[in-house]
């Protein structure tokens, strides 16, 4: 997984130069935005791969600029987007895998995000996709690539001004372990979110070492309310599995604790845990109060349980839907949650 980048001319180094320093003397806090994780953020980072974790195919990206699919899990854009958009940066964070980056992209930021990942390095390995150690592995090129184009100064200044985003964690819940035995029956809550969480540590440590100095990690969503969970575990009546929610809250738990650890023990980092839970559940079960209609199935297909190739034909009134596909939220949703982190975090590590 090795991008191949032209070097550019001393001008327009000179011009990145000059806008990174800008941005970090004047109102705008972040020159760049980092993301890393699975398919709630991943931009096209497993078009890439030999996984069927992807979707680069109608009808995925409909609403998307030019209605053409790129890989996000959603209509349109992935909170990912929505980070660099309200932030005044891009307009969509580009996935590092893609070919075509030139190095105005790189330094304004990229997406290492692979859909199908995990914290449990047992669930990238059975998708076929891009594991966090792996991420890490990719983000080390990054900065190689960024410093020999652009020089340290500028590498600097994305580690230590840049803001960075972890989201994963819900297919460790729903595939990796709900429905695999080696995890199942080896584990119980409290020790399958211990290991959860302790790689999550291991990863953030890893990424300040680097000199990695503001990060946002989401916590997993409601994931007993998406409508492929109800519709597999929710009964007749299509509830929401409950055991899969209590699961996701107790990861959050742990993971917003290691997270104040962490904040008291690495002293020139600051983190901070988003809340990846409550809003979305709020969203899920008052969808008028965001101006939604239906969060019970998404807009794909029946709804109830159709996600990436299996979506064949859509609903009529997306902006009507909670929820895109059996798994993933619509871009309007995901508008709302990145809004809301902004609003009420971005204090916590400027």
């Amino acid at each position: 997984m090795h991008i191949i980048l032209h070097k550019p001319s001393y001008f327009l180094v000179f011009l990145l130069l000059l806008h990174l320093q800008c941005d970090a003397n004047s109102g705008s806090k972040v020159p760049a935005v980092i993301v890393f994780g699975d398919s709630v953020v991943d931009t096209g980072n497993n078009n890439y791969l030999q996984t069927i974790f992807k979707v680069n195919y109608p009808p995925y990206g409909q609403d998307f600029s030019g209605g053409q699919p790129t890989g996000r899990f959603s209509n349109g854009k992935v909170p990912s987007d929505f980070l660099v958009e309200d932030l005044g940066i891009k307009d969509t964070l580009p996935p590092y895998l893609d070919p075509s980056l030139k190095i105005e992209d790189l330094v304004t930021g990229v997406n290492f995000a692979s859909g199908g990942g995990g914290y449990d390095p047992l669930t990238s390995e059975l998708a076929s996709v891009i594991s966090l150690e792996e991420q890490i592995e990719l983000f080390k090129e990054y900065m190689e690539k960024v410093k020999s184009m652009a020089g340290e100064e500028v590498v600097n200044t994305i580690l230590s001004k840049g803001l960075f985003v972890v989201a994963t964690g819900s297919n460790d819940v729903t595939n990796t372990y709900f429905n695999n035995p080696i995890r199942l029956y080896h584990y119980d809550f409290d020790s399958y979110t211990q290991l959860l969480v302790d790689s999550a540590s291991s990863f953030l440590q890893k990424l300040c070492n680097l000199g990695v100095r503001r990060i946002g990690v989401f916590g997993i969503p409601p994931i007993g309310c998406l409508p492929s969970q109800r519709t597999l575990k929710g009964g007749t009546q299509r509830q929401c599995a409950e055991r899969y929610n209590e699961l996701a809250a107790l990861f959050n738990t742990k993971l917003s604790m290691k997270i104040n650890y962490l904040n008291n023990n690495l002293p020139f980092a600051k983190l901070a845990y988003i809340d990846g839970y409550y809003l979305p559940l709020d969203i899920i079960q008052n969808p008028t109060k965001y101006g939604f209609d239906v969060s019970n199935i998404g807009c794909c297909g029946t709804g109830t349980i159709e996600v990436a190739f299996l979506c064949k034909y859509t609903c009529t009134n997306v902006s009507e839907y909670v929820f895109w596909d059996s798994f993933h939220f619509t871009e309007n949703a995901y508008r709302i949650i990145v809004r809301d982190f902004l609003s009420k975090n971005m204090n916590l590590i400027t």
